[in-house]
């Protein structure tokens, strides 16, 4: 048994996460039932930057994915691409995590969530991961999550949460991150 619990804890480490896993999750979104009427693509350009991506829904070997690619520019105060997701309903309330099944370019991407309590558009709260070549779980507790600024609560709370987005963020780069799954555990 303490091999199992060993076994179960170097896993959560490599997948990014030493939270345990609850036996509850909920699937948010698959790519599977007209995905581009639910998700928005929104870069700094709403600001004026001039960041610039866009983001497919595709299939690949029969796996229906987004693609999210593009190039950040913190040139002129920009610095970002995402994809966004308006959730139509709170997550459960004992939700205590965002789950992914992504893969990338090897790049530093991030979830930014947006709550009740986010009221301007520069608010959110943002927690980051790495990707690689191969499809991998990510698991993001909201506890990890950090607030944008000093007038939102220090993490999120599952039943305000409105909106989850998969950004590329922060620095200059080219973007490349494929996503097969977005749930709540």
């Amino acid at each position: 048994m303490r091999s199992l619990t060993y076994l179960v804890l170097a896993a959560a480490l490599v997948l990014g996460s030493t939270a345990p896993t609850t036996a509850e999750e909920t699937l948010i979104e698959d790519f599977m039932m007209q995905p581009e009427t639910r998700w928005r693509f929104f870069s700094d350009q709403v600001m004026g930057g001039v960041s610039t991506g866009q983001v497919a829904f595709t299939q690949e070997h029969g796996q229906p994915i987004a693609r999210m690619t593009g190039r950040v520019s913190t040139a002129n105060r920009g610095g970002f691409i995402q994809m966004r997701l308006d959730l139509s309903a709170p997550p459960p309330a004992d939700t205590v995590g965002i789950r992914l099944v992504v893969r990338g370019n090897g790049q530093r991407y991030f979830v930014h969530l947006r709550t009740a309590g986010t009221v301007l558009p520069w608010q959110y709260y943002q927690a980051g991961f790495d990707v690689r070549e191969s499809w991998q779980e990510i698991r993001l507790p909201l506890a990890e999550f950090n607030a944008s600024g000093a007038l939102l609560r220090q993490s999120p709370r599952a039943l305000s949460l409105k909106s989850v987005a998969v950004v590329a963020y922060g620095r200059d780069h080219d973007a490349r991150i494929d996503v097969r799954e977005i749930g709540f555990y």
